[in-house]
Formats: structure tokens, sequence, C-alpha cells
């Protein structure tokens, strides 16, 4: 019998679930490998909510966001189509209204969303949760809960908005250009803009260079990141370098290597990964690469842009423009997004989970503080105001041993009901044209071209042709391991892992789609990518010399 559900009533049940929907689909971008049972709770509840939330407040006319359940440590997804053909209509008269503030002042709509979340961290951040009692901690706790349920609605009405702009861009290149978005054309009218997570990856290269001024260089290049602190701490120069990193991440420091967890430390406890993204600048030297790589891209971006709409239908070209505009911006947001909605939240939520960890560890309630991550909040509040005499520890002993066979074991791609092919499924997902699963999540599948003779058969993330050893990273902490020329090859990547794009060739990951983070970047810094090739890094061993073919979306593994 299973008792202390994780996610209660979002429990994936095979019976009663695939009755409501005959595919599930795995969300292996953020819940591989699979959550904690803590950070599961706070996902499949709240961006659930916010998906829902997202897709009414637009009217979406073909999706009311998605449904979620919780599966062995797993985030598993279905859309709520909207499959009458009359309310359709009725939701696209009031979609167009909806989208205005998009099109008409695109920045002062996320703007000011930026600054609402930035205000509601600072009252989060004000509290001292350590020296508080126990009835503030709580209300900490709660706080955070609440300011997790705005954030994803800010993230899906920002995140439907602006990609369902690029759908309809996209829908607009194919009819009137016959291009898509795996198209050469397709990614220079979209490439070369900045955005805040370059923006602090800048800052970290302008500390390399202030390291290399200070003769503390050899000490962060010759040492893993942690060695390096210890030895910085030891020099005047180091100390002082120290302080200029720590105040950049008081206020930019708030993630982690994982974007979707909360078990791994953030910048602003352990600046260890800042430290080897500072690294990373040293081991490539020169200037910051965006910052000309930008020029040449805002360069091919106009070219680009003329080329296309003189071939665009004079009576179409105003509609164009406008679906472009706002097409541009969806790489921008993609990163920005990260940086002030998951990453920091994720990183409060952390902090206020293990204040109470602390609390409960002190107490006797749990051993370790990180145990705090194996109970879920109803469980947190029964204990927290009057922790005397409560026991948890057979709770989370049977959650760490639940999670620990989750990570043994793959989830599967996807839950279908018998009868149900995945070719089938993959037909909804197109016929719903719900921008975050066929941009973000899911993505397209894979077709083989036997003409090709290729090992690993993906999508094109970004275009061009490149060979070299290959990297597979399964784990955040292996980052420091990456040296020049080498090709990336993961299950996926996060922003925290932008820095190293600069050493790379190439990228594959296993999971992806065209705006999903591994191949917004690689279009930026200019290398080819190959995503959703499922099996990268199962087939490909680090040293392996590899030839990533962007343009064709295919993968060569020369070593054999």
């Amino acid at each position: 019998m299973k008792i202390y559900d994780v996610v209660p009533g979002l429990e994936f049940d095979e019976k009663v679930d695939l009755e409501k929907s005959p595919a599930w689909f795995l969300d292996a971008t953020h819940s591989v490998p699979p959550w904690t049972p803590m950070f599961g709770w706070f996902w499949v509840n709240f961006c659930r909510h916010g998906m829902q939330y997202g897709a009414e407040k637009l009217s979406l006319p073909t999706v009311k966001g998605w449904d979620w359940r919780f599966k062995d440590g797993g985030g598993y997804l279905t859309l709520n189509l909207v499959t009458n053909e009359e309310e359709r209509k009725q939701r696209e008269e009031k979609f167009r209204e909806a989208i205005r503030p998009f099109i008409e002042n695109y920045d002062k709509l996320w703007g000011d969303y930026v600054n609402e979340m930035l205000g509601h961290y600072k009252k989060l951040r004000s509290c001292d949760v350590d020296n508080v009692s126990n009835v503030e901690l709580l209300q900490n706790f709660e706080d955070t809960v609440d300011v997790c349920r705005r954030m994803w609605e800010i993230h899906m009405h920002m995140m439907y908005g602006v990609y369902t702009a690029f759908i309809l861009f996209e829908n607009v290149c194919k009819e009137t250009l016959g291009i898509d978005d795996t198209h050469p054309t397709f990614h220079d009218l979209l490439r070369g803009f900045d955005n805040k997570v370059f923006q602090v990856d800048k800052s970290l290269w302008q500390l390399a260079q202030k390291a290399i001024q200070t003769g503390i260089s050899d000490v962060i290049l010759n040492n893993k990141a942690e060695e390096a602190l210890s030895q910085l701490k030891e020099s005047e120069q180091g100390r002082k370098w120290l302080e200029e990193l720590n105040y950049l991440l008081e206020e930019d420091g708030w993630r982690m290597q994982r974007m979707a967890e909360i078990n791994l430390p953030s910048w602003v406890e352990d600046p260890t990964p800042a430290i080897a993204s500072v690294k990373y600048f040293l081991k490539k030297g020169g200037d910051f690469d965006l910052d000309k790589e930008r020029e040449v891209l805002a360069a091919k971006r106009e070219e680009a842009t003329k080329e296309v709409l003189e071939k665009v239908p004079e009576d179409q070209r105003g509609w164009f423009q406008t679906l472009l505009k706002l097409a541009q911006k969806a790489g921008s947001f993609s990163e920005e997004h990260n940086h002030y909605l998951d990453l920091y939240t994720h990183a409060l939520i952390r902090r206020s989970c293990l204040a109470i960890g602390r609390r409960l560890a002190a107490a006797q309630v749990i051993d370790e503080p990180e145990d705090v991550f194996f109970l879920m909040p109803d469980e947190i509040r029964a204990v927290t105001l009057v922790p005397d005499g409560f026991n948890l520890r057979h709770i989370i002993e049977r959650r760490r041993s639940e999670w620990e066979t989750w990570c043994k074991n793959e989830n599967p791609p996807a839950i279908l009901k018998e009868g149900f092919t995945m070719d089938d499924a993959m037909k909804v997902l197109v016929q719903s044209n719900d921008p975050i699963a066929l941009k973000v999540v899911v993505g397209s599948m894979p077709v083989p071209k036997p003409e090709l003779e290729a090992d690993l058969y993906g999508i094109c993330g970004s275009g061009g042709v490149a060979e070299g050893p290959a990297r597979v990273i399964l784990d955040e902490a292996q980052l420091d391991e990456i040296q020049p020329g080498e090709i990336l090859v993961a299950v996926s990547t996060a922003p925290s892992w932008t820095p190293v794009f600069g050493l790379l060739k190439g990228v594959v990951v296993d999971r992806g789609a065209s705006l999903s983070h591994s191949a917004i970047v690689s279009r930026e810094y200019g290398i080819p990518c190959v995503i959703n090739v499922f099996e990268g890094t199962k087939k490909i061993k680090t040293g392996q010399r590899i030839k990533v073919d962007g343009d064709n979306g295919v993968v060569y593994i020369l070593d054999k």
C-alpha cells in the first residue's frame, strides 16, 4: 500500500488517466534525472496551474494549457485540447485582443513582470530565516509557495504569448517562403539579440580579465573550482577578487546548475560553479565572444530581413513584420525567463526549505537538513510550528529509497493507451499547435534518412557542420572537464552551462526543441547543434571523434 503520496491527486493513475487522454508525454527537458519529491510537488502543482492560467488569460484557440501527472520522479503531461469548432472561433476572437499588449509593447509588459517578481524576491530574502521564530519561518515558506504560484502565472502568460507568435511566424514563413524553423534563413531572422543571461556571462568574463590583471588567473586555471576557491582565500588579491564575485552573485547568483531542481546549492551558497565559468573564459582567452558574434549576426539578420521581405506579397508584409518583431523576442525571453523566473524562484524555494530542514534536524525530527527535499508541504506544515516529538524519518527513508530507484531506471518518453501509437500521439501534438510542447518540451520527432547513413538522427537546432572529440556530460559537476574544440553531448543544457559554449565546436542533446536552451545558445554562438537524438549520451563516449551535421540534423560517430 502506497502512503504519503508525493503530489496528492496528481500522481499518475494508468486506469484513470489513460481514459482522460490516450497519450502522456514525459517532460524530459526538466524531469531527467528524476525530481526529488518536494520539487516534484512544486513543479507539477504550479507549472500545471500556470499553463492553464496562461492559456485561459490569452484564450488560446486550440488548447487550454496542459494537465500534469507525477510518476516515478518524472513529470508527464497531456494537452487540454479545444475540440469544439465554435468554441475555437470564440476563443480566437478573444485571443486577437489578448495578444495586443505583446505586439504593442512587449518590453513594458515583460519589464513590469520582472519588476513585480524582483519585488517578491526582495521580500522573501529580507527574512532572516535562521533567526526568526518558527511562526515567521513557516510564513516565509507559505510566502514562497505563493511566489512560486505567481511566478508560473507570469511565466506561462508570457511564454504562451511570445511562443504562439513564434509558431504563427513559422506558419507564415512556411506559406510564403517555404521555410521552417530549421532553415538557416529562419535562424538568421531571429539571431543576434542580447539578454540577461548573456549579460551575467559578460560580467563573469570581466572577472576573468580582472583575474589576469591581478595575477591570480593561474590559481583558477590550474585547479578545480573548489580548490581554487580555497587558495583564493589565502591571498589579499584573491580575497578582493572573491569580494567582487560575491557582489555579482548577491544580485545575479540565484541559480543552480540544474534549472529544474532544488537539491543542488545555489551560486549564492556555493560560488564554485561561477568560478568554473570564469575558468571557461580563461581557457578560451580573447574577447567576449558574443560581442563580436552579435555584430555579425545582426548584419546577417538585416540582410535576411531585407531578402525575405522582397519575397512576401505586399499585402501581407505588415502582418509578417509584426509577427517577426515578436518572434524575435522568443530567444531572449527564453533565456531571460530562466534567470528571472525559474532559477530565481527555485533558489528561494531551496533557501526556505533548507532553513526549515536545519530547524527540523536540530529538533531531531529528521537527520539532515537536506532530508527536507523528501517531504512535501503538508508535512512541513504539520511539524514546523511545534516540532516536539515528531519523527519523519520513516517517510524520508521510504521516499529516498524510491527516488534512488527512480534514478537508476529510465522513465518512458510517453505513456500510451493500448492501440495508440507514438505517431498518433505526435499527430495530436501537431494539431494542438501548442508552442511550448512543439518548441520547448517535446519538439519534433527525428525522421531517419537512410541515405545519409548516420549513426544518430535528430533535428536541426543550429546549422553548420563540425568534427571533433566528444565530451559526454551527464552531471553538471563534469562541466569543468570540457576542453576547447570539443563537442558537447548531453541530455539537455541549462542557462548556467552557457559560458562553456564558447569552448565548443558543436552540441548534441538527447532532448530539445527549437526554443530550448541548447538550440538558442548554439545559434548565438554560431555552432552546429543537433537536438532530440534521444540516445546520444548512450551511444557516444567521451573522446570519440564525431561529426555533427546541423544542416541535416544527424550525427556520425567516426571512431568506432
